[in-house]
């Protein structure tokens, strides 16, 4: 770490303005008033004598000051010398304070933070988790934000949010994404469809006529439409509509027949089960994700929000292997 500072020593009328030093070699200096000695500071600060003495040197020469007599055993402080060695450990005291805060700071989670999460995975996934995890820590504040994943990645880049739940990968660089788990993509179709009742399902038997989608701008229609084929509801439905929500969609399916896909979290037994039929392995997926903006320092937060979702999840989640990814970008 580089910086520039004004050192005055008035008793020998000296002011040196504005040189570049570094806190390294203010704490190679330090060392070696506190040894002595070249060798051992030079081990004190895992440096090799070298190193150190050529550090020393540069410094020297840049201030224009000696600060070590050598011609002296054991090598002490010129008079100067000791003058700035001194101003030099204040300096590193207060520096070693900032980081301290800086280290409680980043370890300490009380705070309010902003949370966005995309309206496929909210109201199904907050409510397995976030009564417990608030309840572990009553310091901690969660404003909940239910937005489509384009205006979620937006408020993340722009600091308007803390911490996002959304499909990944995102592929954005101003963005770290931790993965959470793998969510199955599940058949729901009304209980007359011959669909049901297929021995096996693949993405290959599904078509355009009966599906149902949701509304554009969900990456769920986007990965709905990667896995079944990029269509349209067809125009002969004497209802044309788009569903808000997986809920929606599900009452349509049960009312108007046809099918759609669901995420697994969505599937509510007893409810569902007549309506519901898995894919055949490789299963399709979603990787669902905690994002946050790489500038984002809570590191500790993040490990216990990922680990209080991950308690709550069904194991094949995070276990299963034999998946196929299903994107949305």
């Amino acid at each position: 770490m580089a910086f520039r500072y004004i050192y005055q020593i008035d008793i020998f009328e000296l002011n040196i303005d504005f040189f570049n030093m570094t806190l390294q070699q203010l704490r190679y200096v330090v060392a070696l008033d506190n040894y002595r000695h070249f060798v051992t500071a030079a081990d004190s600060c895992f440096v090799s004598q070298s190193t150190l003495s050529i550090q020393l040197k540069k410094l020297e020469d840049e201030i224009g000051l000696a600060l070590f007599e050598r011609n002296v055993q054991p090598m002490k402080p010129s008079p100067t010398g000791k003058i700035f060695i001194d101003k030099a450990r204040d300096i590193l005291r207060d520096i070693d304070a900032l980081k301290e805060i800086v280290r409680v700071e980043k370890d300490s989670l009380a705070g309010t933070y902003r949370l966005g999460i995309i309206p496929t995975i909210a109201p199904y996934l907050l409510p397995l988790f976030l009564y417990d995890f608030l309840g572990e820590h009553p310091h901690i504040t969660i404003q909940v934000e239910e937005l489509q994943s384009a205006d979620l990645i937006e408020k993340l880049i722009s600091g308007r949010l803390d911490l996002g739940i959304l499909a990944t990968p995102l592929n954005e660089n101003q963005l770290r994404e931790i993965p959470l788990y793998n969510e199955p993509f599940l058949l729901y179709a009304n209980g007359n469809e011959a669909i049901l009742h297929e021995k096996k399902l693949g993405p290959e038997q599904l078509s355009a006529e009966g599906l149902w989608l949701l509304s554009q701008g969900h990456c769920f229609r986007n990965q709905t439409e990667n896995i079944c084929g990029s269509i349209e509801n067809p125009r002969s439905r004497k209802l044309q509509m788009e569903g808000g929500s997986i809920e929606t969609l599900k009452s349509v399916v049960k009312s108007m027949g046809g099918y759609t896909l669901i995420p697994e979290l969505s599937y509510q037994k007893p409810h569902d089960e007549p309506h519901i039929k898995r894919f055949d392995a490789p299963e399709p997926v979603r990787e669902v994700s905690l994002v946050v903006h790489r500038s984002f320092a809570k590191k500790q937060l993040i490990n216990n929000l990922r680990q209080a979702i991950l308690q709550h999840l069904p194991p094949d989640f995070v276990k299963n292997e034999n998946y196929v990814k299903v994107g949305w970008r």
